[in-house]
């Protein structure tokens, strides 16, 4: 399938399927993940709790995909790994938030507990996510290499085309669904197990 020949991209505008359609998947599956955690607090049921980690759990999976992708399109495309990019940046900072996110349940012991604590993080963690990608490499004077951020064009009618519409958008589809199916097994894995311990 052809793709728009564009100066520095080229042929790896093809990971737009992988790198950006991971980062739209995670941020409606850690959407999700919020969501329950709310859930969660106004009325602790265990149900939401497992909801709201395995989502997380989901999300952070494709956001490191998303990092490790867009570091691959970086090496081909800016000839670094990693540059000294606001947006690069972020995305590192809120993937360890979340990797905290796992760590602070791992540390607690009573399941009320782990639960409450764990879910008000959550917020937090979802809450930081936003600035970080959206508001932060979009302030004025901001230079970033990543389009739509920093006078760099984002990807418009002249680059995203329709051949590559025809996958970029079922490859959110389903990246996003991979990752709930994920999910959806481990959830079904707790509940196994819970039954199983009672």
């Amino acid at each position: 399938m052809p793709v728009p020949r564009l100066p520095i991209l080229h042929e790896t505008i093809r990971n737009m399927n992988y790198h950006v359609a991971l980062w739209f998947a995670m941020f409606v599956i850690l959407t999700i993940s919020v969501v329950n955690a709310v859930r969660y607090l106004i009325k602790p049921v265990a149900k939401f709790d497992h909801y709201s980690v395995e989502t997380a759990n989901a999300g952070i999976l494709l956001g490191l995909l998303g990092v490790i992708t867009g570091s691959i399109w970086a090496k081909f495309t800016w000839g670094d790994w990693w540059t000294n990019d606001p947006k690069l940046n972020g995305a590192a900072v809120a993937m360890l938030i979340y990797l905290a996110y796992l760590i602070l349940r791992g540390s607690l012991s009573d399941e009320q507990q782990r639960g409450k604590i764990s879910a008000i993080y959550n917020i937090f963690a979802f809450s930081m996510l936003l600035p970080l990608l959206y508001i932060l490499p979009r302030l004025k004077g901001v230079d970033s290499l990543h389009p739509g951020n920093g006078g760099n064009p984002a990807f418009s009618s002249l680059d995203l085309d329709n051949n590559i519409r025809k996958v970029f958008y079922p490859a959110i589809i389903g990246w996003t669904l991979l990752g709930l199916w994920i999910a959806s097994l481990k959830i079904r894995i707790k509940t196994i197990e819970e039954k199983i311990n009672d």
